[in-house]
């Protein structure tokens, strides 16, 4: 049974890692067009370093490469 408050959208930042989305929400690109989300709780990338943007991938918690000096 669905209720009300099972629509309910939760935006939730993880430190050092995604923001994950819950619940009734449209996801859509800069130009205002959709971006298919094929679950009801998605998370988005904030490191920047995902290979499936907007989605995370896990690539955060890959050990960083640096240069040689």
């Amino acid at each position: 049974m669905t209720t009300e408050d099972d629509a309910a959208t939760q935006i939730r930042l993880y430190p050092d890692g995604p923001i994950l989305v819950r619940g009734d929400f449209e996801l859509l690109d800069e130009d205002g067009g959709p971006i298919p989300a094929e679950r009801r709780t998605i998370a988005l990338c904030r490191c920047g370093r995902s290979a499936v943007p907007p989605f995370c991938d896990g690539t955060h918690t890959l050990p960083r490469r640096t240069r040689a000096s």
